[in-house]
């Protein structure tokens, strides 16, 4: 009756090296909110730059989506959306090491509910009066 790694003597059985990688190196990374791997490919975008279930990012783009050359590496929550005049959305990430702010399309799998719940954040803030909502 050992089951669930335990042998003969009842002591755990050793867990395997941290490091396996699944796929081709650069295949995925692992998200630093959720801890989930995300697939590097994205539908709707070149340069996948955050994770689709949780929408956390790192700041790893300087200037230009995909030159990877920022020295701050730090963690970047989504923070709000913003919509392009053609439809297109936006997720803007707010770093947490160098409180810097980007814009970044999403992609094709995001996780809706996700995106939907930074979206109407503003309308959840009791901070902001219900007169100036109605009023745009």
């Amino acid at each position: 009756m050992g089951g669930h790694g335990r042998g003969k003597s009842g002591g755990r059985r050793p867990q395997r090296r941290k490091d396996v990688r699944h796929g081709e190196p650069g295949d995925a990374f692992r998200c630093v909110g959720c801890r989930l791997d995300v697939p590097v490919f994205a539908p709707g975008t070149a340069h996948r730059n955050h994770c689709p279930h949780c929408l956390t990012s790192l700041h790893v783009d300087h200037r230009v989506p995909g030159d990877r050359r920022a020295s701050c590496r730090g963690r970047m929550a989504a923070l709000s959306v913003s919509v392009r005049q053609d439809g297109e959305w936006l997720i803007i990430h707010h770093c947490q090491s160098c409180d810097g702010l980007s814009a970044n399309r999403i992609a094709g799998d995001d996780n809706a509910l996700a995106l939907l719940r930074i979206a109407i954040r503003p309308l959840s803030d009791s901070a902001l009066p219900t007169k100036v909502l109605l009023a745009l």
